[in-house]
C-alpha cells in the first residue's frame, strides 16, 4: 500500500475495485488487523489495534468479520459447524469446544443459510460441496457474527451471475437492517457501481479514485485497469459445479 487516507463511517456501503494485485486484499485485511501495515495509523472503531494488548485485540477483532476469498472451511466438518463457526468470538472457550461437536443453534444456521439457498445442505459435509457453495457458506457466517464490520474479499468469485446478485442483495439488506458497515472487494465493476452509494479504485496500492459511485466515469475505469500486470492468481476455486470424489485405487491381497 502506498500512503492510503481513506475514512469509512460506521453503517457506510463501499466497494473496493481495481485490477489484480492493486492492494485490494491488503487493504481489507489491514482494515480487520489480521495485517500489521508497515507505517502510518490504522484506526479501527477509534481504536488502534496493535498498539492494543493480545486480549483487548482478540476483543476487538471480536467486533470484524473477514471473508477471505477462499474460504477456509475444513473438509470434514458439517456445514451447520462451519455457518455456526461465526459466533465463536462472543463465546466462551469451553462453548466453542462444545460447538464443534454438538451443533448449538441449528435454527440459527438454518435461518442464516436459507437466503444463500443452503438450507438443504445443512448437516453436508463441506468437502460436498462446490466452489460456490462453500463461498456462500462463508457469507452465511456474516449473518451469525456479533460483527460491526463486514469486510468481504471477493465473495462472489465463484458464484453465477443469478447467484451472485442475489447474495449481494441479502449482504446489503442484512447489513442495512443490522446497522453494519460493509466494505466489499470485487471485480464485477457494473455490479458494483449498481449496487454500491462508494466507490474505491485502487491500482498499484494507491487509490486512484474515492467517491459517489454515481460520478465514476468510465474513463477513470478505463485508466484504473489500463495495461495492468499480471498478478499472481490466488488459489483456484472451484465452479458451482459440485466436486466428484477422485477414484482410489485398492490392491487386495
Amino acid at each position: 500500500m502506498d500512503e492510503v487516507d481513506l475514512l469509512i463511517g460506521s453503517g457506510e456501503h463501499v466497494v473496493v475495485v481495481g485490477p489484480s494485485g492493486a492492494g485490494k486484499t491488503t487493504l481489507l485485511h489491514v482494515a480487520a488487523a489480521a495485517l500489521q501495515a508497515d507505517r502510518g495509523r490504522v484506526l479501527v472503531d477509534g481504536e488502534e489495534p496493535w498498539s492494543l494488548d493480545p486480549r483487548r485485540r482478540r476483543r476487538l477483532r471480536g467486533r470484524l468479520f473477514l471473508a477471505p476469498q477462499v474460504p477456509p472451511l475444513p473438509p470434514r466438518q458439517r456445514v451447520v459447524t462451519a455457518a455456526l463457526a461465526g459466533r465463536l468470538p462472543a463465546m466462551s472457550l469451553a462453548g466453542s469446544v462444545r460447538s464443534l461437536l454438538v451443533p448449538f443453534d441449528v435454527g440459527a444456521a438454518h435461518a442464516a443459510l436459507a437466503p444463500f439457498d443452503l438450507a438443504d445442505r445443512l448437516f453436508d459435509r463441506v468437502d460436498r460441496l462446490s466452489g460456490g457453495e462453500r463461498q456462500r457458506v462463508s457469507l452465511a457466517r456474516a449473518l451469525l457474527a456479533p460483527a460491526r464490520l463486514w469486510l468481504l474479499d471477493e465473495p462472489l468469485s465463484a458464484l453465477d451471475p443469478v447467484r451472485a446478485a442475489r447474495a449481494l442483495q441479502v449482504l446489503r439488506q442484512q447489513a442495512a437492517q443490522r446497522g453494519v458497515t460493509l466494505v466489499v472487494s470485487m471485480h464485477q465493476v457494473e455490479m458494483a457501481l449498481a449496487n454500491f452509494p462508494r466507490m474505491i479504485g485502487l491500482r498499484d496500492g494507491a487509490v486512484q479514485f474515492d467517491g459517489p459511485a454515481s460520478d465514476v466515469s468510465p474513463e477513470q475505469l478505463q485508466r484504473l485497469y489500463a495495461h495492468a500486470e499480471p498478478a499472481p492468481q490466488p488459489p483456484e476455486v472451484p465452479s458451482e459445479e459440485p466436486c466428484e470424489p477422485a477414484p482410489v485405487p485398492m490392491v487386495w491381497r
